[in-house]
């Protein structure tokens, strides 16, 4: 059984225009030691998705559907619809997650000490000074120097980049499986961001976790991931391995993300190619492909197929898989 399965996952939010389809209906499995990363515009359910089976949506307006199940040490748990108190005993230990801004993540009146004792005493039931040494040896761990001083320190005293290495050992403390990083190097510089990326790799490594890497960046895919999932418009449109996605990408969407990446292996004089228009509101969406308004070459399926009939999610090659009607029928 994979590590972490999600099968069908389906969630909406009622809102006064109508429904917003934000995820619909994605499958997948990420592997021990695996690194997953899912990539897509803004607005694509890159980051709803992970949410979801965090537990971290609101209850009231928010339908989730589907399975999502988590092996643990325990035996496998279905982790959607599960009790607010039993998913926090999951949160934080079994699967945790690096959020895309440390500032806002990170309690400003709190200071970084009693943040990370008090992720760590959540779920394990030892004295405040073992808690207290868990943190310093995770401060250390990802190189935060001095780091029993460190302790009294308060967010607004540490850098974005430092901020962020706090976050990951805030996510490291109970040793969690599952490491989900939501944008974890947004607003960092190039040298940090790969810092921060590296850091990430290494520590994977030393506790064996599987990764799941959300990013709009496919330059930062790139040397990070094992295999790439694109969504747009709440759907999988595309999944492979990263060697695979990056020489032979299929779906036009897909195609239009990698062309508009800068790369050190095409002639300087070439210009970078936008996707025209912008992505489609998740309230109103047409029977067809949801791509299909900014998409150059739906001319080439027949008849009206791309506005009338959304695409499935078909096998193109082994471990390879594509949601474009131009591949139907084409598969190996």
């Amino acid at each position: 059984m994979s590590l972490l399965s999600v099968h069908d996952l389906r969630v909406e939010f009622a809102t006064p225009d109508g429904i917003v389809k934000a995820v619909d209906g994605i499958s997948f499995d990420v592997e021990r030691g695996e690194t997953l990363a899912i990539v897509g515009e803004s607005g694509s359910g890159k980051s709803v998705s992970n949410l979801a089976y965090m537990g971290l949506l609101p209850k009231g307006k928010t339908k989730i559907t589907g399975s999502v199940t988590l092996e643990t040490d325990n035996g496998p748990v279905e982790l959607i619809g599960m009790e607010p108190e039993d998913i926090r005993k999951i949160r934080g230990k079994d699967i945790a997650m690096i959020f895309q801004d440390p500032m806002s993540a990170l309690h400003p009146f709190y200071s970084i000490g009693d943040q990370l004792v008090e992720a760590h005493q959540a779920h394990n039931k030892v004295e405040k000074s073992v808690s207290q040494e868990r943190a310093i040896e995770l401060l250390t761990l990802v190189g935060v120097a001095d780091a029993k001083e460190r302790l009294r320190a308060y967010p607004h005293q540490f850098s974005g980049g430092m901020r962020q290495r706090v976050m990951i050992a805030m996510a490291l403390m109970n040793n969690p499986s599952v490491l989900i990083a939501d944008e974890p190097t947004t607003a960092l510089d190039v040298t940090v961001q790969a810092q921060i990326l590296k850091l990430i790799a290494d520590l994977q490594k030393k506790f064996k976790m599987a990764v799941i890497l959300i990013t709009h960046d496919l330059g930062v895919v790139a040397g990070a991931a094992d295999r790439v999932n694109v969504m747009y418009a709440g759907k999988l449109v595309e999944s492979a391995s990263v060697d695979e996605l990056y020489a032979k990408p299929k779906m036009p969407y897909t195609v239009g993300l990698l062309g508009s990446v800068p790369r050190m292996d095409r002639p300087h004089e070439d210009r970078l190619t936008a996707i025209p228009g912008q992505p489609p509101s998740l309230m109103k969406l047409s029977g067809g492909c949801a791509f299909a308004p900014r998409c150059t070459r739906k001319s080439e399926v027949p008849g009206n197929k791309c506005e009338t009939t959304s695409p499935e999610l078909i096998q193109i090659s082994t471990g390879h898989y594509s949601r474009c009607h131009l591949y139907e029928g084409k598969t190996k």
